[in-house]
């Protein structure tokens, strides 16, 4: 498989994990947006601004973080990752390919017919998708699902499920939130890539979510808030909730909609519209 990283770190005998350095991290990063870029402007369509400003908490997730193993992808410990913002499938497609789940070469083909890759995931598709989403704001009530199943099975997993702050205005959130409170959900990670935009504009505009750290504490969470785009703020607070006991952790990373390419970044028009031919080779040598 092209272009992948090969060092990794044995956890279990069940699954080897990465365990990249913050330099190598940011390489990363960069790739994964780079591969954003490329299979957006090659489909002609996708959302890459959310894409973008996810990537660096999907990066460390996945190349620090979580344990997982592509070569049997239903192993029953592994650490699972929600996407709960399921158009922002890119960032995800790129970080399964750069771990091992499918050939990189194969990014190539998101939105084609009878691709693995489709504009929304889907698990019966694609190997290492959790589950199928689209439709916003189901993903925390599946989380909750999933970490509640690991604690009656008294199985070692993690459940991070990624949220974006517009579905956050969305009630289904807020009844997963209560649920995993009062299950004491522990073993259940929110990360809500704050961007601070929607399809139509400004979340402040559209329905204001602030103050949304207090919000989901006084739902019964631990909260952590940092800027997303900071690995050593990242990593410490994925450090900080393995440590709580009890409580659900929600984590507010604090992000730039098209973090990465200048032209894209708080640019609300690049939530759904992907760049020209002439947009995508600026954006990727802005990203070597």
């Amino acid at each position: 498989m092209a272009n992948q990283v090969k060092v990794f770190r044995q956890a279990t005998p069940q699954a080897n994990i990465f365990d990249l350095p913050v330099t190598e991290l940011r390489e990363m990063a960069k790739k994964l947006r780079r591969h954003i870029i490329t299979m957006t402007a090659t489909a002609g369509s996708g959302h890459p601004g959310g894409s973008l400003s996810a990537a660096d908490i999907v990066t460390a997730l996945y190349f620090k973080i979580m344990r997982y193993n592509p070569q049997n992808t239903q192993w029953a410990d592994r650490d699972r990752f929600i996407l709960s913002k399921g158009h922002a499938a890119p960032i995800l497609y790129a970080a399964l390919a750069e771990s091992g789940y499918f050939p990189v070469e194969e990014l190539a083909t998101l939105r084609k017919l009878d691709s693995r890759l489709q504009g929304h995931t889907d698990r019966n598709l694609t190997p290492g998708v959790e589950m199928s989403t689209g439709s916003l704001g189901m993903g925390l009530s599946f989380g909750v699902g999933v970490a509640l199943a690991g604690k009656l099975d008294h199985r070692d997993y993690c459940t991070y499920v990624l949220l974006s702050d517009g579905e956050c205005e969305e009630g289904q959130i807020w009844e997963a939130a209560l649920s995993a409170a009062q299950f004491k959900l522990d073993n259940l990670v929110a990360i809500v890539d704050c961007n601070k935009m929607q399809l139509s504009g400004w979340t402040r505009d559209i329905m204001n979510l602030e103050p949304l750290g207090q919000k989901w504490q006084a739902f019964g969470w631990h909260g952590i808030d940092i800027d997303g785009h900071d690995f050593s703020q990242i990593l410490a607070a994925f450090q900080e909730a393995r440590k709580i006991r009890t409580k659900p952790i929600v984590i507010i990373a604090r992000t730039i909609k098209g973090k990465g390419v200048s032209f894209m970044e708080n640019n609300v028009k690049f939530h759904g519209k992907v760049p020209t031919t002439e947009e995508a080779k600026r954006a990727l040598r802005e990203l070597e």
